[in-house]
């Protein structure tokens, strides 16, 4: 079926392709505006934009073209609105440098806006005092590749998001570097994408925030130094592989919330001086494998509703706090991981503490409830309330328990 589709394909589109044309544009050429350009070209043209400044906004792509920036070629808005809007399949925009996007309270004004259309590539974008960067609407099978979104934002309720996606599918968001916006990457009811290999960093709010949005990989990326770190909502079958999240500190930051979360893998990724590494409520059947949990204040708090999880052969190293309960209930597995604050014996030498390890401190427990507390950290009596509490469990989960923890730092 899929042979006799491309080759319908084939038989539909290479004679266009064939005979498609190359229009240059440039303040000597006698073609000076991308929208004369494109109000000229056939389908499948290609339009070379060489180098200049081009003061155009509300560029309408309506047929199939491509688009090349020679030498980054200036594209000013002159904050006047909305950029450039495809609304076409098979659309690639290549090498602009697009600046002054228009802000609105009303309208969510976007450099590069991508509405119900399919095989489209945006690519080598650098993109400058924005509202919305690229904003990806009802649309499937693209790719965003290779482009560096710097805003200027401040404030939530005024900046707009580095990369949205609302209601797409297929979508390849890879290899950009997003900072200064709302939230560097945002998805919305988009299922089935990759995102992989960006860097979000230094954001008003979320280095990546997404809600309803289901069989997504996230992999190989980095969110640092981020408002509030990254929210994953209300999503199913999420695998989060290789990412790094770090130095997301604030009395309401987190490496990464997870809320609502059922049947994910999050494997491979480094927490790494935040606030909580992962904070937890409603997130059921999470597998979390070869995580480090590197020096944050609390490496995994769980805050209630969350059940046949497993935490193996994970690092937690010089946390505060490595695991934190609201509760005396526990449905959730610890196996087989390496804790620093570990202080058992291995007398057979097998790598497996003969003494099972309890992550959960009586004072993580009271500075859930009482913040104030924790300038007590320190202090020896601090050690005696947890000593007592590991001896004889009232206030914690009695069956929390790693009972073969390791003995050495695990390495995959």
């Amino acid at each position: 079926m899929k042979k006799t589709i491309i080759a319908f394909y084939i038989m539909c589109f290479m004679p266009l392709m064939m005979h498609a044309q190359t229009i240059e544009v440039c303040s000597t050429c006698s073609i000076s505006t991308l929208k004369e350009a494109i109000s000229i070209a056939k389908d499948f043209d290609t339009i070379v934009v060489k180098k200049g400044v081009y003061k155009e906004h509300d560029i309408l792509v309506d047929k199939p073209l491509t688009i090349i920036g020679k030498k980054y070629p200036v594209i000013d808005g002159e904050f006047k609105g909305e950029i450039m809007t495809i609304i076409s399949d098979n659309v690639t925009v290549d090498g602009l440098f697009i600046i002054n996007v228009g802000s609105s309270y009303t309208e969510d004004y976007a450099a590069i806006r991508v509405r119900k259309s399919k095989n489209f590539l945006i690519q080598n974008l650098v993109l400058e005092k924005l509202f919305f960067g690229i904003y990806i609407e009802k649309s499937r099978d693209g790719k965003v590749f290779h482009n560096k979104i710097i805003g200027d934002a401040v404030e939530e309720y005024n900046s707009g998001n580095g990369i949205q996606l609302w209601y797409s599918r297929n979508v390849e968001i890879e290899h950009n570097f997003v900072q200064h916006v709302r939230d560097g990457i945002y998805l919305e009811f988009s299922d089935f994408c990759t995102i992989k290999n960006n860097v979000s960093a230094l954001n008003v709010r979320y280095g990546l925030h997404f809600m309803f949005s289901n069989d997504d990989i996230y992999q190989d990326n980095e969110f640092s130094d981020n408002g509030a770190g990254v929210a994953v909502m209300f999503s199913k079958r999420i695998k989060m592989y290789n990412n790094i999240f770090k130095e997301n500190w604030g009395t309401a930051s987190y490496g990464m919330l997870l809320k609502e979360i059922n049947d994910a893998e999050i494997m491979g990724n480094v927490f790494e001086q935040n606030t909580i590494g992962i904070n937890v409520e409603g997130s059921n059947r999470i597998i979390y494998k070869h995580n480090d949990f590197v020096s944050n204040g609390w490496a995994v708090k769980v805050n209630g509703a969350c059940y046949n999880n497993t935490f193996t052969e994970n690092n937690f190293l010089y946390n505060s706090f490595d695991v934190a309960y609201n509760s005396k209930i526990n449905d959730n597995s610890f196996d087989r991981n390496y804790w620093s604050n570990y202080t058992g014996y291995d007398l057979d030498k097998d790598g497996i503490g003969d003494v099972p390890f309890r992550p959960v401190k009586l004072f993580s427990y009271i500075v859930n409830r009482t913040p104030e507390t924790i300038i007590l950290l320190r202090s020896m009596f601090i050690d005696i309330i947890d000593f007592s509490e590991k001896v004889s469990p009232v206030f914690t989960p009695d069956n929390l328990l790693d009972n073969n923890p390791k003995t050495k730092r695990i390495k995959w």
